[in-house]
């Protein structure tokens, strides 16, 4: 194709095509803006309030227990996918076997995915280190939840990869544990997790909602911070919180 072109000419086209193809890669995996409407509008609300929103929608607990913790820090929403750990024989829990699921869960996300990786009582076991950190950025997920340890948390958080693990810790999962499935029901820190249901975290801490009533949940969480920005002038204008409570029964 470059029979007729100069030598200077030919190289200018080679810089160019690599140049293009490497920003049609970049572009393919950055996060898109959200078209689904759910995790739009759940970008826009506190976890407090989407923690009360489950407990008056749902009358039932959806934050995670408090050492969930953003190891690397960054808000995060998105879709829930999973992956289960389960402690294993030596010859069970080998290099393949110990990350298998874990590495497929990451491996054949999507763009603005959040995976969940839970490891049964392995509060002393990495369930992702720098390498998988690597793959699930390049993926272009929003970000991890580990129920149990992370290492490496120099480099992920150098990838600039949002992490919310129950510990930190240097140990490997080869000889522990043995990942089991991906892509199934868990519970997560306390709470139950399905793959699709939404997931918001933050400083504040976790909240899973499950898929099927996010919508609910999330007009209700519109209506806690909207009744709470209300508040607000209320506390400074009286130099009271009594008062706002009274008139908007809330706290």
């Amino acid at each position: 194709m470059f029979a007729c072109c100069s030598f200077r000419t030919r190289i200018a086209i080679c810089a160019l095509t690599a140049a293009v193809f490497t920003l049609g890669f970049q572009a393919a995996r950055k996060p898109a803006t959200p078209a689904d409407p759910l995790i739009a509008g759940f970008q826009k609300t506190t976890v407090a309030s989407v923690a009360d929103a489950m407990d008056q929608v749902l009358g039932r607990r959806g934050f995670m227990s408090h050492d969930m913790r953003p190891r690397v820090e960054g808000r995060v929403v998105g879709r829930a996918i999973t992956a289960l750990m389960r402690q294993a024989a030596p010859e069970q829990a080998t290099a393949a076997l110990s990350a298998k699921h874990s590495v497929g869960m990451i491996d054949n996300s999507k763009p603005g995915e959040v995976g969940v990786i839970v490891i049964e009582n392995g509060l002393d076991v990495a369930g992702l280190g720098g390498l998988m950190g690597t793959a699930a950025k390049a993926r272009g997920m929003a970000g991890i939840l580990i129920d149990g340890g992370v290492r490496d948390v120099p480099e992920v958080r150098a990838l600039g990869l949002p992490v919310y693990a129950r510990s930190v810790v240097p140990s490997s999962s080869v000889g522990r544990y043995a990942t089991v499935a991906n892509g199934i029901p868990v519970k997560c820190a306390g709470v139950d997790v399905k793959p699709g249901d939404i997931i918001i975290a933050a400083e504040d801490g976790v909240v899973a909602v499950p898929q099927e009533r996010a919508a609910d949940v999330l007009k209700r969480a519109q209506e806690i911070d909207e009744r709470e920005s209300k508040m607000v002038p209320l506390i400074r204008q009286y130099r009271t919180l009594g008062k706002a409570v009274e008139m908007f029964n809330r706290i």
